[in-house]
C-alpha cells in the first residue's frame, strides 16, 4: 500500500496562486502514475493532472492547460501541483491518488488504488 499525505491548500484570491504537494510513503518502488483530482461540493470527483512515475509524461485536464503544472520529484517521492490564475470554480477539495499498475487511462479516478485524505482549496472573487 502506497501512504499519501496532501498539502498546501488553503484560501486564495483569484488570480493568485497556490502550490499542492502530495507526498508519498510505503510501496512506493510501485507506484507507476500520480494523479491529482478535485471534487466541488455536489459534484462528482474529477480529473486534474497526472504523471507518470519513471517516465515523467504528464497529462492535463483541459480546464488546467495552461494554468496548472504537475511535476515530481523521484528522489523524495513528492509530487507537485503549481496552479496559477486560480478562478473561483477552481474552488474544490483536491486529492492526491497513486496508481501501482500502468493505465492506458491514467485520466480515469479507476486507474488509482490509493488516494489522499485531500485537501481544501478556496478561491474567492
Amino acid at each position: 500500500q502506497v501512504q499519501l499525505v496532501e498539502s498546501g491548500g488553503g484560501l486564495v484570491q483569484a488570480g493568485g496562486s497556490l502550490r499542492l504537494t502530495c507526498a508519498a510513503s510505503g510501496l512506493t518502488f510501485s507506484i507507476n502514475t500520480m494523479g491529482w483530482f478535485r471534487q466541488a461540493p455536489g459534484k462528482e470527483r474529477e480529473f486534474v493532472a497526472a504523471i507518470r512515475w519513471s517516465g515523467g509524461s504528464t497529462y492535463s485536464a483541459d480546464s488546467a492547460k495552461g494554468r496548472f503544472t504537475i511535476s515530481r520529484d523521484y528522489a523524495k517521492s513528492t509530487v507537485h501541483l503549481q496552479m496559477n490564475s486560480l478562478k473561483p470554480e477552481d474552488t474544490a477539495v483536491y486529492y492526491c491518488a497513486a496508481a501501482r499498475a500502468w493505465s492506458p487511462r491514467p485520466t480515469m479516478s479507476i486507474a488509482y488504488a490509493d488516494w489522499g485524505q485531500g485537501t481544501q482549496v478556496t478561491v474567492s472573487s
